[in-house]
């Protein structure tokens, strides 16, 4: 097995292990262009990790800031012992993926250490496009694209599965002490967020849900305009996750202000079937 094999089996481990709805899609992917794409997932799930897993906000910032200069240096050709940044620099050179992709992500979970709210949704669309849009731009770089119209179609993809999992996580992250919905927001559909910490349900969080839900759906929308950017297979990757975050907002969206209390599980049956039939029918904004 050669270095660059061992790194890759390392970074699919990542992704077997992770139980991730991702993975099915990856599959559909050609050779090259899955290892490229479980890499770019290892890579992820590693940033995200170094932020959950760190016993206190002191040893991530440390452990961030010692990720960040490794990928520096194996993007700039220099050895690093970390193997799922070696596999990231490799798969960053070999499809051309801007290095800055890989640093957002990074910038993203580094805004989590020091969380209190968002003030605008400006604000919260800033953190999503690090922690989501660099990704999917950076995926569809491994997948191949025709025109750069796809750029802000992927950033818009980015921002639905973002403020899908926001809406998903409500209940979850107010159990944290967290909110992610902007404040500006929240004033002006007259919610109060200790109320939403408290886990009240209000008339006013319901009008919070519902702008939320259409700001998503019109992000959906524009996302599904990459269908028809991306080269063929590609496009089989796309459908499948874009099918399965499409099922998940639909759910989503059946809780309405009741994602204040419990966090939306859909069958894992649901979520395959969904999947499988936005490989053959494509995307249904």
């Amino acid at each position: 097995m050669t270095a660059l094999s061992a790194d890759r089996a390392l970074c699919a481990d990542i992704l077997r292990r992770s139980g991730s709805s991702f993975t099915l899609p990856i599959r559909l992917l050609p050779a090259e262009k899955r290892w490229g794409t479980t890499v770019l997932y290892a890579f992820c799930r590693r940033a995200d990790d170094i932020v959950d897993d760190a016993p206190n906000r002191q040893a991530a910032t440390g452990d961030l800031d010692e990720f960040s200069r490794q990928l520096r240096s194996a993007i700039d050709g220099t050895p690093v012992p970390d193997a799922v940044l070696r596999a990231a620099a490799d798969t960053a050179r070999r499809f051309g993926i801007p290095p800055g992709n890989l640093f957002d992500v990074i910038d993203g979970v580094r805004m989590d250490l020091a969380h209190d709210g968002f003030e605008t949704f400006q604000d919260l669309e800033e953190y999503c496009r690090r922690v989501a849009s660099a990704v999917g731009i950076a995926a569809i770089h491994i997948w191949g694209f025709r025109t750069a119209d796809a750029l802000p179609a992927a950033h818009a993809c980015g921002l639905a599965f973002q403020l899908t999992n926001i809406l998903r996580d409500v209940s979850e992250d107010r159990g944290r002490g967290r909110l992610y919905l902007a404040r500006e927001d929240l004033h002006a559909c007259g919610c109060k967020p200790e109320d939403v910490l408290a886990g009240r349900v209000t008339p006013a969080f319901a009008r919070v849900v519902s702008l939320y839900q259409t700001r998503t759906l019109a992000c959906y929308r524009h996302a599904a305009r990459l269908d028809r950017m991306l080269s063929t297979d590609g496009r089989l990757a796309f459908r499948a996750m874009f099918a399965a975050y499409r099922a998940l907002f639909a759910a989503v969206c059946r809780a309405g202000d009741r994602i204040l209390t419990q966090r939306v599980r859909p069958k894992r049956a649901q979520l395959v079937a969904a999947t499988l039939a936005g490989v053959v029918s494509g995307p249904r904004p």
